[in-house]
């Protein structure tokens, strides 16, 4: 059996890489972790992994073919991929891949699809008992107020709009926009939820994040914190059909009152998953265990509470 894992679109992602790395040597002393990206020479994560493949862009025509040439020639057994753009077309090709004895870790095409586009995602929170921010009339506004792309990702063509003025005719036009209330970030905490669900699409393990500072779209520094989100969403979203592997999910919490607001949901390993690592929530291994090893995963609760992370630059050096 291969036992070999590709990361894709690895990019700058070198402590999840390191990560899967420090995992996979303590089942297989001779497994090996390759990367893909658009550009090898310039991804830090490249130099980090045990070999990274050049890759044309994920909306390629010939993307999956080169992405399955790449697995069979150095015995891949599981992919894990990184980025938004690529789930979908990952996810309806999953069975190409196989046939070949490789795993995708990719949730459902449907699944990807609704966490991709946030008017379904608001859907699904409110059909699964969370709230969402509430609904603005774009043409009566309430002020402050909030918009955001419905298929957006990185924390880009984001607005926070606080009177009549700032909302000019270039965001009432951007037919992308969504337009809702405004979540204070003085009085809401704001998290993200990493989360595992096993092939039987039943949640394994819930870390929360609190996001105290965002750089880039990026968790920069972070605290886990178990209460009260993790038995929430244990109530709320223990099942999810479709859902598979590792996801993280956006919320926003005001720890007064206990108001929990969903935001989004990504359907694939976060930035900030190496937090999650780090307190003891070890997907990597999950991945290993069931994919390779064919175990079944328990659910799982003992991670590091109230771990604090700060964040800070590094370089590689070629």
């Amino acid at each position: 059996m291969k036992h070999n894992i590709l990361i894709t679109s690895a990019g700058q992602r070198v402590a999840l890489v390191k990560d899967f790395q420090e995992t996979l040597q303590r089942f297989f002393n001779d497994g090996k972790v390759y990367t893909t990206d658009m550009n090898p020479r310039l991804a830090p994560a490249a130099y980090v992994s045990d070999g990274c493949c050049e890759v044309p862009r994920c909306t390629s025509e010939d993307y999956i073919e080169s992405l399955l040439t790449i697995c069979l020639g150095n015995e891949i057994g599981l992919i894990v991929p990184t980025i938004d753009t690529e789930l979908a077309i990952l996810s309806a090709n999953k069975e190409i891949f196989a046939k070949q004895g490789i795993t995708v870790s990719v949730s459902d095409y449907d699944f990807v699809m609704m966490c991709r586009d946030k008017r379904n995602t608001g859907k699904f929170f409110e059909k699964h008992g969370i709230r969402v921010p509430k609904a603005i009339d774009k043409y009566h506004p309430a002020f402050p107020l909030f918009a955001k792309p419905y298929d957006g990702s990185l924390s880009t063509n984001l607005h926070y709009i606080k009177n009549a003025e700032e909302l000019t005719e270039e965001i009432l036009n951007d037919p992308k926009l969504l337009f809702m209330e405004y979540i204070d970030k003085e009085v809401y905490k704001e998290y993200t939820v990493d989360k595992y669900y096993g092939k039987d699409h039943k949640v394994k393990c819930i870390v929360p994040r609190e996001r105290i500072k965002i750089r880039a779209g990026e968790i920069n520094k972070g605290l886990t914190e178990k209460e009260p989100l993790t038995q929430y969403l244990y109530d709320w979203l223990e099942t999810i059909d479709g859902c598979i592997g590792c996801i993280c999910i956006q919320l926003f919490l005001n720890p007064q009152t206990g108001d929990v607001v969903g935001i989004e949901i990504n359907p694939r390993f976060g930035g900030g998953y190496p937090q999650t690592y780090a307190a003891g929530g070890n997907y990597p291994e999950y991945l290993i265990r069931e994919y390779f090893l064919g175990e079944k995963i328990e659910y799982f609760d003992g991670w590091k509470n109230h771990q604090l992370m700060l964040r800070y630059d590094d370089a590689v050096y070629v």
